[in-house]
């Protein structure tokens, strides 16, 4: 709704405690409410840090995984060690 000043009226925070009015339940109900929203956003949260981590745990896995199959493919050491070994059974 609008004011007569042209701006949007915004929704005020209110503190229960010195709210007149609210019976111990409501303020009770309305401290759970509030809980209950912060541990919502808590777990929100770390969800996304949760996601975030496990994706850049993977891509170090794989990355690993990756560069050892390359290294492992440009060793050539055991093909010299088998042409060496033919040379000196050609030798004898």
């Amino acid at each position: 709704p609008q004011e007569p000043g042209g701006e949007a009226a915004f929704a005020q925070r209110i503190d229960p405690e010195r709210e007149p009015g609210l019976s111990p339940e409501q303020r009770r109900l309305m401290a759970q409410v509030e809980l209950a929203q912060r541990q919502r956003v808590l777990q929100r949260r770390l969800r996304s840090r949760n996601a975030l981590l496990a994706v850049a745990v993977g891509a170090v896995a794989l990355g690993i995984y990756g560069y050892t199959f390359y290294s492992v493919s440009q060793e050539r050491f055991l093909d010299e060690l088998e042409q060496e070994a033919e040379a000196a059974r050609a030798r004898a």
